[in-house]
């Protein structure tokens, strides 16, 4: 995405650069330097990827934007805790941006089917007969739905299909083993532990967590596993649902916990996934983003403290939510949406 960025300036090399921040160079260089050479012999842009590989890459940044005002520079990382770690004493400076994972839509546009504007939710619930027409006549929805659910939302998948999976979860081992390291109060021996409580929540989710047998099964304590959870979530691993009217405090039990996605429960699970979970997964997470999603005392999902869904099969019937305003069941076997009985896989259109 950089290089695209920079290819589109359409400047030469003195006016525009890219530089990646875990090269050896940079082992024995400060990029500030190089950046500051770089302005004063007429640069405008600069593009800093894998910056958190970089020891003192918040300050720096910091020092560039004070001296060089006429610079432009992006920059751009892979480990998420710690460059929300930096974002506060850059937040007069920066304009931060999370790239989500690939939403259905986006997924469908990469692999070629087709490809559609983004859909918005009012849209979906009050205009639902008109949705057919945004699709074109012989769209199949359905056909690569559960291909996304088990290899579509990291858009690495393309490189290697068959290795995805196992590629997944190394990369979880990663985050875990050397990102949390850099998170205040983490202790890097309970690293062991911590893909332990992960594993558990694979096999489970979406899971009403019990802390005090959490603890037990993962010898963490637990006034601990709290942190431990919040943690995860911080690391984009998994999801906390907090039930409906909860308050904002971070350091409460979770009424459910999910995994971020569905592609980390065919990764993590050794077994396949339960479908249920899928279900419900896969809407927490294409929701989550720009909506607030909490549980409800009657449904699965509360939307916006207004739309309550209930997720299930062909079998799932209205009788759970009857008589609340604004409830809509949810299946992942329909096509196109009938009445209050919305299609599953649409909510993956949102963005």
């Amino acid at each position: 995405m950089l290089l695209q960025r920079l290819k589109s300036l359409q400047l030469p090399p003195t006016k525009a650069a890219y530089f990646s921040l875990d090269d050896l160079f940079f082992t024995e260089n400060r990029f500030s330097d190089i950046a500051g050479q770089f302005y004063r012999e007429g640069g405008k842009y600069i593009f800093l990827d894998e910056v958190h590989k970089y020891p003192g890459w918040a300050r720096e940044i910091k020092n560039m934007y004070d001296f060089y005002p006429d610079l432009q520079v992006v920059f751009t990382g892979s480990s998420i805790i710690d460059i929300a770690k930096e974002e506060a004493d850059l937040s007069r400076r920066v304009l931060m941006y999370e790239l989500q994972g690939l939403s259905y839509r986006e997924y469908l546009e990469l692999i070629g089917v087709c490809q559609f504007e983004a859909i918005p939710l009012v849209a979906i619930l009050e205009r639902a007969e008109d949705i057919r027409d945004v699709f074109p006549v012989d769209f199949r929805p359905l056909e690569h739905f559960r291909a996304y659910q088990s290899h579509g939302y990291y858009p690495f998948f393309r490189e290697d299909l068959e290795g995805f999976h196992q590629r997944l979860a190394q990369l979880v081992r990663v985050v875990v083993e050397y990102d949390m390291a850099n998170l205040k109060g983490f202790d890097p021996r309970n690293a062991r532990k911590l893909l332990q409580l992960l594993f558990i929540l694979s096999a489970n989710v979406p899971y009403k967590p019990n802390l005090v047998q959490l603890a037990q099964k993962t010898d963490i304590h637990r006034n601990t596993i709290l942190n431990y959870l919040v943690y995860l979530e911080n690391a984009r691993l998994i999801r906390l649902l907090q039930p409906a009217g909860s308050g904002l405090s971070i350091l409460q039990k979770p009424e459910k916990i999910f995994l971020n996605n569905t592609n980390l429960a065919f990764a993590l699970s050794g077994e396949p996934p339960n479908t249920g979970n899928l279900r419900e997964t896969f809407f927490f997470s294409q929701l989550q983003s720009q909506y607030s999603v909490t549980a409800p005392e009657k449904g699965d999902f509360l939307v916006d403290n207004r739309y309550v869904f209930e997720i299930g099969g062909k079998q799932k019937k209205h009788d759970q939510i009857a008589g609340i305003p604004d409830s809509y069941v949810l299946r992942d076997d329909m096509e196109y949406p009938i009445g209050k009985f919305l299609p599953l896989w649409i909510f993956g259109c949102l963005y």
